[in-house]
């Protein structure tokens, strides 16, 4: 039984690394209005060109980075989000 649980835990962390490494390959959605966060905008949309650039890196170098590419791209998709949870507190206080 113990040995099962393993196995079953291995393929389920598996499952999420694949899953996460599909989510990371796309470009980070720019979601701010422009219009009321000017910058929080601009900024989302400089996160949005470096994931491409990174992309095209990836591909020149045959994905031959030992996974620090991927890693930066991960976390240009958390400070994508994180600059839209900025967003939205600032628009909470504005009301």
């Amino acid at each position: 039984m113990n040995r099962r649980n393993l196995v079953l835990t291995a393929i389920l962390g598996f499952g999420m690394l694949a899953g996460g490494a599909i989510m990371a390959q796309e470009r980070p959605m720019e979601n701010i209005d422009p219009a009321r966060h000017p910058n929080l905008a601009e900024a989302q949309h400089m996160i949005g060109m470096a994931f491409e650039k990174i992309s095209v890196a990836q591909r020149d170098n045959h994905n031959d980075m030992e996974g620090h590419a991927e890693r930066a791209k991960e976390l240009l998709s958390q400070a994508n989000r994180e600059l839209k949870e900025a967003a939205e507190a600032a628009n909470r206080h504005r009301r």
